[in-house]
Formats: C-alpha cells, structure tokens, sequence
C-alpha cells in the first residue's frame, strides 16, 4: 500500500544525466562545422553559442561548482 494512491513517477539518477555538457559540446561543432559548409551564418551563431554554454556548464561541473542548484551537468 502507496501513500501516493499507486501513481508514482519514477525518479531520475544523476547517472541518467551524464550527457548535458558533452552532448551540447558535441551539438555546438556539429552546428558550426554544418554552419561553415553550407555557409548559413545563423547555424555558426548557434552553434557557437551552443559550444560556448556547453564548455561553461562543462568547466564548472569538473571543477564541482553548483550552476542553478545542480552540481554536476554530466
């Protein structure tokens, strides 16, 4: 027997949320290098800054400092 009535959402692991930094390091040279080929300068924009956010969010998770109350990103 459940307090909640039986409807229990399971809970994300920090384990399930190992690819914030890296997938958005990843997704930022994809957008570039795609960005540079097709010679669309909105897709470098993005791309850098997507790279840009993905490396800050990267840094500070290795160094072990809190960013909007998560300690790790990654």
């Amino acid at each position: 027997m459940t307090l909640s009535g039986g409807n229990v959402a399971p809970r994300l692991r920090t384990d399930d949320m190992r690819l914030g930094a890296p997938f958005m390091i990843v997704l930022g040279v994809i957008l570039l290098l795609i960005g540079w080929l097709v010679d669309l300068g909105l897709l470098v924009t993005i791309g850098t800054i997507v790279l840009v956010i993905g490396l800050v969010l990267f840094v500070l998770g290795a160094v072990g400092r809190p960013v909007g109350g998560r300690r790790f990103y990654w």
